[in-house]
C-alpha cells in the first residue's frame, strides 16, 4: 500500500529560513512542501487551495502569525495539525501557543532530523515537545507547594514564577491589584528580601533544596 504524502506549509518571516526549509523538506519522502509564507495571512489566502495537513509557524511573527496565527488556522480546520517554531522558551508562551490550538512546539535551532521526529509525532501521536519544552512543563506540574505560605500565596507565587505582574495576576485571580501586593508584600516578608527579582532567585534556591 502506497504510503499517505502529508501536504505542509511554513509560516516564517525570515527569508533565510525558506531555503533551509527547502533543503530538509527534499529529503523526506513522506512530507510534502506545498508552500512558505511570511504570514498567517498570506498562508490563509492559499490555505483552500492547498488544503495542507500541517502547519509549521514561527511564533515571533508580528503581522498575523505566531501564536494568534495558530487560533486562526484552529478555527478554519479543527483538525489541522499545527506545530510552532521559536527561539524563545517561555514557559507563558508555551502555555499560549498550546492554548490557542498548538499540537507541538519546537526550540530553535533545528536541524532536519529533530524537525522529521517532530513531524512524525504529530502525525502518529498528535504532539511534539522538545526535550527542553516538556522539561518545562512537567517542571510546572510538579511545582512545590511552600508549607510556609497560604494558599493564595501559593498561587501568587505560581503566576510570579511565569512572568506574570500584578495586573495580570489579579486578574486571572479575580482580586484587585492591591490585594496581589498584599499578599506579595507578604511573600517578601516571609523570604526577607526587598524585590521580584530576590524573591524568584531564593525561590528557585528553594526549589533546589
Amino acid at each position: 500500500m502506497k504510503p499517505t504524502i502529508l501536504k505542509i506549509i511554513v509560516i516564517d518571516n525570515d527569508p533565510k529560513f525558506h531555503e533551509t526549509y527547502r533543503n530538509y523538506f527534499s529529503r523526506y519522502v513522506d512530507y510534502d512542501l506545498k508552500g512558505i509564507f511570511k504570514n498567517a495571512k498570506e498562508a490563509l489566502q492559499a490555505f483552500d487551495n492547498i488544503q495542507p495537513d500541517i502547519i509549521i509557524s514561527e511564533v515571533s511573527i508580528s503581522e498575523l502569525g505566531g501564536v494568534e496565527g495558530v487560533r486562526l488556522f484552529r478555527k478554519k480546520a479543527a483538525n489541522i495539525k499545527i506545530l510552532v517554531v521559536s527561539a524563545q522558551s517561555e514557559f507563558t508562551l508555551i502555555k499560549r501557543a498550546f492554548k490557542n490550538g498548538s499540537n507541538g512546539y519546537l526550540t530553535k535551532p533545528i536541524n532536519k532530523d529533530r524537525l522529521y521526529d517532530a513531524l512524525n509525532s504529530i502525525k502518529d501521536e498528535g504532539v511534539a515537545m522538545s526535550n527542553d519544552i516538556a522539561k518545562k512543563v512537567i517542571a510546572m506540574f510538579q511545582r512545590k507547594s511552600y508549607s510556609a505560605f497560604s494558599k493564595r500565596e501559593n498561587q501568587i507565587i505560581d503566576y510570579l514564577c511565569e512572568g506574570e505582574t500584578y495586573k495580570t495576576i489579579a486578574d486571572k485571580l479575580f482580586v484587585t491589584p492591591s490585594a496581589v501586593n498584599f499578599h506579595i508584600q507578604n511573600i517578601y516578608l516571609k523570604l526577607d528580601v526587598n524585590s521580584k527579582s530576590e524573591a524568584l532567585e531564593k525561590l528557585r534556591l528553594l526549589d533546589c533544596a
